[in-house]
């Protein structure tokens, strides 16, 4: 049949990699100089020591690490720890310390223990690149604003009703003509005709160069960049009573560089979809690059969120980019320091002032609140502005921490009349600390009543069982009536006149998401009329814990309206789930189910009017004309009752008639099958590969063939697949495996939906209509 061949995304070629590593690695580089120079300046550390640490950060950690995108250089983070070993014991033996500091994490990256920081939750990590952020552009400001910063961020905002006071005009003027750059260029870029031309123009270059023109041009009193301290120096030993304080600031200094390059590197590997840092590999290559650094006078490395962010989003892809910009620190600095020495420092403060605020994402805040993490992001946010990154890191894993207890020690007891009955619903995790609480709220109960106990607890310890059991027991006694239903790690039990407990199944149970389907199957005999009570608390079960979640997307949603990536037909049967089987969510799909997934073919006038039906020609002509949906899936399935009734008809007589019997409208529906009967009668039937498949389901396999050439016929999708718009596959599953299988139509069978199909070009290339954080991939080779 002619289906459409997929168009595999093409690799990048090493042109295009090589022209997108340069411009980022000039990028990074614009926000490297100042960054050096304004660290080491806040440290008490000579100036050129800021910019060794960028070259070798840059060239040496961008060799050896594990991180390729991650920039590494000298960081805020070690600001106080750092002024403080150059304020007790000069800088020559700081630089000691930044050895010693080195070989300890490359001892620790041996012993592969960097792995450990992946447990820390999403909130720190983004609370900690959003306040390295308010850090560095709060330091910024005072630059911008003509003064010098302060050696910490709280000592920054007190300052800075002091320096608006006293702000200097021209500084002031150079560095909103750099804001106003940054934040215009990308609008001029969107502009018709030469916008994409502009667009290949980085944003700071563009800000940095005519800033310091016009600074240059109007001969602007503006302080400039010196460079004149660009040495290298030498450690050396310390007098013999220090080597305690010695020992804790190499101590200190490697636990907080690696802790913050570590989770500089986790955040990163948030914003691209390339290879992941590999954590033990980059500790090893901080720890080289401190011992480097150090021997020549340099600031300890540290992998830098901001440089680390702005080289992805300038479009970095290997690690070349991370290599060049140390290049480009060291050619123009050192062998082009006059030229560096013309830019006005408020130029380059403004502009990594930008990228500091940057870094406090809306996106991060809007995913944090979603999953209700926020107390950890803000408390990891106010411990590194006020305290420092490691502090910061501390308080957000111990609000963390606090939050997962309060949440597991939280349960929410409501009491509510209705139809005669009293229901006391208990949401939560029902553990001891709730005993009380819940104790009290039914020793309320007016005795003699009919009361239903909802429990849905994602947890019930023993001192929670024991407390209902009593109550129950008790008023029972009372002459009352108890039914108690339970969700309960997602199975359902009503347990009218029992207690209450934990459900004893062989089967392992099912995830909580799960348990709507599971207890149709398992708790709920359909004989005993408790059907459509289960029916109601799936629907409670979903208000309850998943509508919450659910909510803004849905929102946003029904606000836009429907984007479906691709019309997905299949089977009515109450065992196939789509978004389950696909690994999709709503608004992904646009499905059609009919019994035997059934494609009435276009053209009516080639079948009896009487089977004919508009519902499905009307959904398809709906997906390709009006949503315009890039594919349309077929997917059968293994067991299909609709095949096994074909099948029957195999040497029978058919009825000419358009039904008869108990079942008229399916014995006209199923003669949309007869199509797939005869190619299954007069062909060898497609196989699955590597598999004896029976007869019943060669039908089925041969089905989503016929009903693949059925859509051929629609004359929407005729047009639609010879414009190269719409392109059309074949999914089998097979229900007692859990396996999905794909059509490839040149070597006419089924195959396991793996890598190596998808590496081939059998699946769609699908951009899912999930939310920035939630995606919902409409097929998932995997």
């Amino acid at each position: 049949m002619p289906v459409a061949p997929v168009a595999t995304p093409a690799p990048v070629s090493r042109a295009a990699s090589a022209r997108a590593d340069l411009g980022a690695s000039l990028v990074v580089f614009l926000v490297a100089v100042p960054l050096s120079l304004g660290i080491a300046l806040a440290a008490g550390a000579p100036l050129g020591a800021g910019i060794i640490s960028a070259v070798v950060g840059g060239i040496v950690v961008g060799l050896l690490g594990g991180a390729p995108l991650q920039v590494s250089g000298p960081t805020a983070g070690l600001t106080v720890i750092v002024a403080g070993l150059v304020q007790n014991h000069g800088w020559r033996v700081t630089c000691l310390v930044t050895v010693g500091a080195g070989l300890l994490q490359i001892l620790l990256g041996v012993a592969r223990v960097a792995r450990a920081t992946l447990a820390l939750s999403p909130a720190v990590v983004h609370g900690v690149v959003a306040g390295i952020g308010v850090v560095i552009a709060l330091a910024q400001l005072h630059v911008v604003l003509g003064g010098a910063p302060q050696h910490s961020a709280w000592e920054n905002l007190r300052e800075l009703p002091r320096q608006v006071a006293g702000l200097h005009t021209p500084a002031v003027a150079v560095g909103m003509i750099t804001v106003a750059l940054l934040l215009g260029w990308p609008l001029l870029g969107r502009l018709p005709g030469r916008g994409a031309a502009l667009r290949r123009v980085p944003a700071p270059l563009v800000a940095v160069s005519l800033a310091t023109a016009c600074a240059s041009v109007l001969h602007l009193d503006v302080a400039r960049v010196d460079l004149s301290s660009v040495v290298f120096t030498t450690p050396v030993l310390p007098p013999s009573g220090a080597w305690g304080a010695i020992a804790v600031g190499v101590v200190s200094v490697a636990l907080v560089s690696g802790m913050e390059s570590l989770l500089s590197a986790a955040a990163v590997d948030r914003l691209h979809d390339g290879p992941r840092a590999r954590l033990d590999r980059e500790l090893i290559g901080q720890g080289v690059g401190n011992v480097v650094s150090g021997a020549i006078g340099g600031y300890p490395v540290t992998g830098v969120a901001i440089r680390s962010v702005t080289n992805v989003r300038a479009g970095a892809v290997t690690r070349a980019a991370t290599i060049l910009h140390g290049v480009w620190v060291m050619v123009f600095v050192v062998l082009l320091g006059t030229l560096v020495e013309r830019i006005p420092l408020a130029v380059l403060a403004a502009l990594v002032m930008a990228v500091g605020l940057q870094m406090v994402s809306l996106a991060h805040i809007r995913h944090v609140h979603r999953h209700r993490e926020f107390p950890a992001y803000a408390a990891t946010i106010a411990g590194v502005v006020l305290a420092g990154v490691l502090q910061g890191v501390l308080l957000g894993v111990v609000v963390a921490v606090c939050t997962a207890l309060y949440r597991l020690s939280r349960s929410t007891v409501r009491v509510h009349p209705g139809d005669g009955v009293l229901h006391v619903e208990v949401h939560g995790s029902l553990t001891f600390l709730s005993v009380p609480r819940l104790s009290r709220v039914l020793a309320k109960l007016p005795p003699g009543e009919h009361v239903v106990v909802d429990m849905t607890v994602d947890y019930l310890d023993q001192a929670a069982f024991e407390a209902v059991h009593s109550w129950r027991a008790g008023y029972l006694a009372r002459g009352g009536r108890v039914d108690i239903e339970e969700i309960h790690d997602g199975c359902y039990e009503r347990a009218a006149g029992g207690a209450p407990g934990p459900r004893r199944s062989r089967l392992t149970p099912s995830p909580r998401w799960f348990a709507p389907w599971w207890h149709w199957q398992r708790a709920c005999p359909r004989e005993d009329g408790t059907a459509s009570q289960a029916l109601v608390a799936g629907a409670r079960e979903f208000r309850q814990r998943t509508a919450p979640l659910v909510q803004p997307f849905l929102e946003r949603l029904a606000l836009e309206g429907q984007k479906p990536a691709q019309l997905f037909i299949t089977c009515a049967d109450s065992r196939i789930v789509p978004n389950l089987i696909t690994a999709s969510g709503p608004g992904d799909l646009f499905t059609v189910r009919n019994v035997g997934n059934l494609v009435p073919r276009g053209d009516t006038s080639r079948v009896d009017p009487g089977t004919g039906d508009a519902s499905v020609g009307a959904a398809i002509e709906y997906a390709v004309s009006v949503l315009g949906v890039r594919s349309i899936t077929v997917c059968g399935h293994s067991g299909c009752g609709a095949m096994k009734a074909l099948l029957d008809k195999v040497g029978t007589v058919p009825d000419p008639g358009s039904g008869s019997g108990a079942t008229p409208h399916l014995d006209r529906w199923l003669r949309h099958g007869d199509a797939s009967l005869a190619r299954f009668t007069a062909e060898s039937a497609p196989t699955v590969t590597g598999r004896t498949v029976p007869p019943v389901e060669r039908l089925c396999l041969t089905n989503v063939v016929q009903q693949l050439d059925n859509l051929l016929d629609h004359t929407v999708v005729a047009q639609a697949v010879a414009a190269g718009r719409l392109r059309l596959f074949g999914l089998y599953f097979d229900l007692a495996s859990a396996q999905m299988h794909l059509y490839d139509a040149v070597r006419g069978d089924f195959g396991p939906v793996d890598a190596e199909r998808a590496e081939s070009g059998a699946l769609p290339e699908v951009v899912p209509t999930g939310a920035e954080d939630h995606t919902f991939p409409a097929l998932n080779p995997g």
